[in-house]
């Protein structure tokens, strides 16, 4: 495990800017930590093991959770890099073209510390004999294509769970677009997918996305409510999802603003409030307490803000009881030194232990 200096703390807090305060000093009083299952150096012994997961899966969930600086914490720092299938590879690699290599995203991973590297399985098959033995690889088995017109929003599959196993990957991703009109399709083909996934002895990570255009509603986009994406949480473990990833939550109310699904008042009277950290151990709740441990997005760079931005991220989702972030964008599109320090910087956050649970 990596080694934190005394100064770990002063930087993350001069990061923070105004929100250090609100952030480093919140206590939750919704759901009680107690309750929580917590990261931890334990944690597959403590909560995989108890589950229907194979010996192989769980060596792969071991390894996993035993590479890069944050191994044997319990918390996990993963670069995905498949925008350029999201969000095509001009939009993606333009502002740093080294990364339309393949062998610079993995190499990005390994310098910067990360658990594992996920990305296309013609990216990682392209440098798997390479690489595969140094850092878990993470395949993602879907994409939403973008060259399609008119523009469609739809997850179809790219690979198969026997070529990720092939190239050696310890586990493999997926996304699914809860409430799109492909979202049932989108469940049974991921379903499917995980079941062999596990036979096979690969960790499954699961990207819970909300999309539909109706999730908008009065000029209020509600695809980061806590409530709809923590309820896209529980449908994502429901699956054995072991990992779950979903975007920040930024707001609330979704059920009752776009008169969906149902819901109950105390969601929102005593399971959260408006602070960002409660909203985010709902989120955390919604993966059975913890069992399947909440990673949460980087989001998009947004240049010289994206340092700070990605540490207030992780500081969210340490504070909650999150197990980590999977950060892209915000490192791969600057030079590789600047993309280590940023991931290492994220990082440093869940190696502090002043930096507590909430």
């Amino acid at each position: 495990m990596a080694v934190q200096t005394a100064s770990t703390i002063d930087r993350v807090t001069e990061l923070l800017g105004d929100d250090a305060d609100t952030l480093l000093g919140h206590k939750s009083t919704t759901i009680d930590a107690s309750q929580l299952h917590l990261p931890g150096p334990d944690f597959v012994d403590r909560i995989y093991s108890a589950t229907d997961r194979n010996n192989r899966t769980l060596v792969n969930l071991q390894r996993l959770f035993d590479s890069g600086r944050l191994g044997g914490t319990g918390y996990v720092s993963i670069l995905p890099v498949d925008q350029g299938i999201e969000h095509s590879g001009a939009a993606s690699f333009a502002p740093n073209p080294a990364y339309f290599d393949p062998a610079n995203i993995v190499e990005l991973a390994v310098e910067g510390g990360c658990n594992a590297v996920a990305s296309t399985l013609g990216v990682l098959g392209s440098v798997s004999r390479t690489y595969a033995h140094k850092i878990p690889f993470v395949v993602k088995l879907n994409h939403n294509e973008s060259l399609t017109l008119p523009e469609t929003y739809d997850q179809i599959q790219f690979s198969s769970v026997q070529r990720a196993y092939d190239l050696g990957a310890a586990a493999v991703g997926a996304t699914i677009y809860f409430g799109s009109p492909e979202s049932d399709r989108q469940i049974v083909e991921i379903g499917k997918a995980f079941e062999e996934a596990h036979q096979l002895g690969l960790a499954t990570i699961l990207w819970c996305y909300t999309r539909n255009s109706a999730f908008k509603a009065d000029g209020v986009d509600y695809h980061t409510a806590a409530d709809l994406t923590g309820q896209a949480n529980h449908l994502g473990v429901t699956i054995e999802a072991d990992i779950i990833k979903q975007k920040l939550p930024e707001l609330n109310g979704g059920f009752n603003a776009i008169k969906v699904g149902k819901t109950h008042p105390l969601v929102y009277s005593e399971l959260t409030t408006d602070h960002p950290i409660d909203l985010t151990r709902y989120q955390l709740a919604n993966c059975y307490m913890g069992r399947a441990p909440l990673i949460n997005s980087g989001g998009a760079s947004a240049g010289e803000s994206d340092l700070a931005e990605a540490v207030k991220t992780a500081v969210i989702n340490k504070r909650a009881g999150g197990a980590g972030l999977i950060s892209g964008r915000k490192a791969f599109q600057r030079p590789l030194a600047d993309g280590v320090a940023l991931l290492q910087a994220i990082q440093d956050v869940y190696l502090d232990p002043q930096i507590t649970i909430a």
